[in-house]
């Protein structure tokens, strides 16, 4: 029953966003941030706390305005996401612009395919979109939701441009093949992982355990790591997919050092741009959940 009424607002929400112009969408999406923000307590808890990890010598003051601005971003990105089936039908997504897009295809000639680094920032669920839209399909990981109908609904609308979504579970050979055909794929690499799964490597000067997949696969293959974020620019009310210099791989042999090396150079990029645009990032995730051996839990709830 539950999973029944999720889908339900999830898709009444998507058709009734989807419908409206798309500056009183955005309005509407920010207004749903602003509701989640104040009545969802434990995700405002989580991103309080995270924010002081990151930034313990800010004013919390100041942390609650990030984590706000954050929600708004959510609430924007909803409302684009909405509107995907109209910029699908129309072939074009001017609320989009590139910056820095001979990255990716200096990259992409090199034929061994390209692995696009991103996270859950800015507007994430615009980039792969976009980039399919435009004539440059990529293959996301998608990690199946609880709720198989909401999950069906969601990868529908994503894939609208002629993105294609790979499982989580069955991700790594699908990868390799993907990558040795020349394809491109996006990974979200900020989140927290089991120690089967990732390697610990700092995060805003703590251990955080982190997907080693990437370096790993990249080092296999021979694939480009090119980051990828969408910023929102304020002054000119479009947001930017950015493309950044192809990120070379250390390799001396030694395949677990690599791994750590590599994977702790990537989690620093994800780091600068945090920095830099710190409402941009989903603070609401318990990043640093999982902590190396011997060590306490670090969130107190």
């Amino acid at each position: 029953m539950r999973r029944g009424v999720e889908y339900a607002l999830a898709w009444l929400a998507l058709k009734a966003l989807g419908l409206l112009p798309r500056r009183l969408a955005r309005v509407a999406g920010a207004a749903m941030g602003r509701m989640v923000y104040w009545f969802h307590r434990r995700l405002r808890r989580v991103g309080a706390f995270n924010l002081g990890i990151a930034f313990p010598q800010m004013p919390p003051a100041e942390r609650r305005r990030i984590l706000k601005r954050m929600y708004r971003g959510l609430g924007w990105m909803l409302a684009e996401f909405a509107q995907f089936p109209r910029w699908a039908a129309a072939k074009a997504m001017p609320i989009l612009i590139y910056d820095g897009f001979e990255n990716f295809t200096r990259a992409s000639e090199k034929g061994k395919g390209v692995i696009c680094l991103t996270a859950h920032f800015g507007g994430w669920e615009l980039s792969a979109f976009a980039h399919a839209l435009y004539g440059y399909p990529l293959a996301y990981l998608n990690r199946p939701l609880d709720n198989r109908r909401l999950d069906g609904l969601i990868n529908r609308y994503r894939c609208l441009s002629g993105c294609r979504a790979i499982d989580k579970n069955e991700s790594a050979r699908a990868i390799v093949k993907l990558l040795r055909g020349g394809g491109g794929v996006g990974i979200l690499a900020d989140q927290n992982m089991q120690p089967a799964e990732g390697v610990f490597v700092p995060f805003f000067g703590l251990p955080a355990c982190t997907t080693s997949a990437i370096a790993r696969i990249a080092l296999k293959t021979g694939a480009a790591v090119v980051p990828s974020f969408v910023l929102w620019d304020s002054a000119a009310r479009q947001y930017r997919l950015r493309f950044e210099p192809e990120v070379e791989m250390i390799s001396t042999g030694d395949e677990e050092k690599d791994a750590v090396t590599n994977t702790a150079r990537l989690a620093a990029i994800l780091e600068q741009r945090v920095r830099e645009y710190p409402d941009h990032w989903l603070w609401v995730h318990k990043r640093w959940h999982t902590r190396p051996p011997g060590e306490q839990p670090l969130y107190p709830f």
